[in-house]
């Protein structure tokens, strides 16, 4: 006698324990499927049709039956009854309460492999639409505000110590380019995501000819898996979408960190809209970067879902084991907290506020003491000796416990003949960034030059 409720109960005659019944179950979390699956089943039964396991009225009433069960999802009543493990037990359970016997054909030699798998990839597929869309409006965000800020100098820093001089918009767009290439990289995603394993059956394919590519056409794949034992078991395309996350909150991380820096009274370069921050219950002065520190703290959330599914797939034997339910979760948390990510950072960047004369004020003549060797090359010298020559100039204005650009042209003769009373013009932080005009550069006409590449990049997605 079949086990109710359960697609798969024919051979077994004991009850399922209660623990593992619940331990079993994915409807929780899988039931945010349930269009996705709506549709691989509609798409399925026109195919069943084609090769005549139903008749047209048969097709129509499943049709019909599957139109009724998404308009329950839709207003909110759709019920979820004990014994609905996951979203296609669920779906198949109300489709035969509404039509009656005819839904049964519905399965015809399709497993849950193939449907879930087939499920997965349609839900992914719309929603990486949706991250595309938030992660292109960031950029256009940061692009706007170096525009805006074009003028405004700041320290660059290596090993977090100061460097050399750069613009604020030359550091915006390090991070506006990072995120076009994960952008790059979501579209290759995305084609990938985009191949079609309904028709695989459990493993060895389906064994009523059904026309997969007329299925592939119907849910817009653009094209079939081409091994059905790689088609029902192969989430490569779930690693891919967790490394792909992690990816990008790795460099809105990195970029959620310079800005806790910067926020800091020790800096105060920035500040943020009280719309991101949050107070201290004991400490009424503190104005903490929540926001931020939160986007820096989710990285490793979904690092770890990257990290954790890896481990869960490197053992699998061949075809599908019960080890890949832990896939639908990985996917779901790690999309829900990109997203929240990507909208955080966004209002941030949008509401920011800067200190354009904090910024100046941490500007310092040590730092152009590079530019003091490239004044040394411009008179001839290779730069291996202008940057030792440079170095002596530095210590010398240690001895002499003054700044390296207060030493007079006479203190840098003794370094090397070569310097002359026009190295005043080094000591000049316009001058500085003005001299970077090569491609990619902090001078104001190869910053703009990277807000035009990537003002018409994003002209062309559209």
């Amino acid at each position: 006698m079949e086990k109710k409720g359960k697609l798969w109960g024919g051979r077994f005659t004991g009850e399922t324990d209660p623990i593992m019944e619940q331990f079993n179950a994915s409807i929780g979390y899988d039931k945010r499927m349930w269009k996705a699956d709506i549709q691989g089943s509609q798409a399925y039964v026109k195919a069943l049709h084609k090769v005549d396991i139903v008749t047209e009225e048969e097709m129509n009433l499943i049709l019909d039956g599957l139109k009724k069960v998404g308009q329950e999802w839709e207003a909110g009543t759709f019920t979820i009854e004990k014994g609905d493990e996951d979203i296609h037990t669920a779906n198949e359970r109300r489709l035969k309460e509404l039509i009656g016997q005819p839904a049964g054909k519905l399965h015809t030699g399709r497993s849950r492999n193939d449907q879930v798998a087939t499920d997965m990839r349609i839900w992914l597929r719309e929603e990486l639409t949706t991250l595309r869309h938030h992660l292109i409006n960031l950029v256009h965000v940061i692009v706007e505000r170096a525009r805006r800020d074009i003028d405004v100098l700041m320290p660059g820093y290596t090993h977090l110590q100061r460097a050399q001089v750069i613009r604020w918009s030359h550091w915006l767009l390090s991070y506006a380019w990072a995120l076009q290439r994960d952008v790059q990289r979501l579209q290759e995603l995305t084609s990938r995501v985009n191949v079609l394993p309904l028709g695989c059956g459990a493993l060895a394919g389906n064994p009523f000819n059904v026309d997969r590519d007329f299925l592939a056409k119907e849910l817009n794949f653009s094209g079939v898996a081409g091994n059905s034992l790689d088609g029902t078991s192969g989430r490569d395309f779930v690693a891919e979408f967790l490394f792909w996350a992690s990816m990008t909150n790795m460099h809105l991380s990195k970029m959620a960190e310079d800005l806790i820096i910067y926020s800091t009274k020790e800096f105060h370069f920035v500040q943020l809209a009280d719309a991101y921050s949050t107070g201290s219950s004991l400490m009424p002065q503190k104005k903490n970067p929540d926001s931020l520190e939160l986007i820096r703290g989710k990285s490793g959330r979904v690092f770890g879902h990257c990290a954790g599914f890896m481990m869960s797939m490197k053992g699998l034997p061949s075809t599908y084991n019960k080890d890949l339910q832990e896939d639908k979760e990985a996917m779901f948390d790690v999309y829900d907290t990109l997203m929240g990510v990507l909208q955080v950072t966004t209002g941030v960047l949008s509401t920011l506020t800067i200190n354009k004369e904090a910024m100046r004020s941490a500007l310092s003549p040590d730092m152009l003491a590079t530019d003091l060797a490239y004044y040394l090359v411009r008179k001839g010298i290779p730069f291996r000796d202008a940057h030792g020559l440079s170095g002596g100039c530095v210590a010398l204005a240690e001895t002499k416990k003054c700044a390296v650009a207060d030493l007079t042209v006479e203190d840098l003769k003794t370094v090397s003949p070569a310097f002359e009373p026009d190295v005043s013009s080094v000591w000049d932080y316009e001058n500085s960034v003005e001299q970077y005009t090569s491609a990619g550069g902090t001078s104001r006409s190869s910053v703009l030059q990277q807000i035009k590449q990537l003002e018409t990049w994003m002209t062309a997605l559209d």
